[in-house]
């Protein structure tokens, strides 16, 4: 993935610069800049969503014989269930299959995925609702996602 460039600037933030010395015009271009950097990170996210639906339970299409199998017994056999939780980003209900760099791509891929299975299956939402350490990880992680991706020009 190629890295966001962003400039340095410090003059839209009265904790990084001496407001008495910033023109309004600067003020005006940081601002600017602020703006056209979120955008940027906003994309990067937005692709990175666009692709987790891409690839959304591919373990059900790569792995049918073995889903199948599990299925025709109610899943009182679950290897495959148990594959799938592990490779499938989007779950993490049970601690063991939590991916250590899991995302707020990931939680909002479980929040989509419960809609909509939901409703398509029974009519009704059945809420998953992820701990707060969990959500804390996923907030942390994505600030990381954003900084691994990103270069700082002066």
């Amino acid at each position: 993935m190629k890295k966001i460039i962003i400039k340095k600037s410090q003059n839209a933030d009265t904790r990084t610069c001496d407001c008495s010395k910033v023109s309004k015009n600067e003020l005006l271009e940081s601002s600017k800049s602020h703006i056209e950097d979120v955008r940027q990170g906003l994309n990067l996210l937005a692709l990175m969503i666009k692709k987790a639906g891409e690839k959304h339970d591919f373990t059900k299409i790569e792995n049918i014989d073995e889903f199948y199998e599990d299925f025709k017994t109610n899943f009182e056999q679950t290897s495959w269930w148990e594959m799938h939780q592990k490779k499938e980003r989007h779950h993490f209900n049970t601690d063991k299959y939590v991916q250590e760099d899991v995302n707020l791509i990931d939680v909002l891929e479980q929040i989509v995925d419960g809609v909509m299975a939901g409703m398509a299956r029974s009519g009704k939402y059945r809420k998953e609702m992820p701990s707060a350490e969990l959500l804390l990880k996923a907030y942390e992680n994505t600030a990381d996602l954003l900084l691994d991706n990103l270069q700082v020009q002066p």
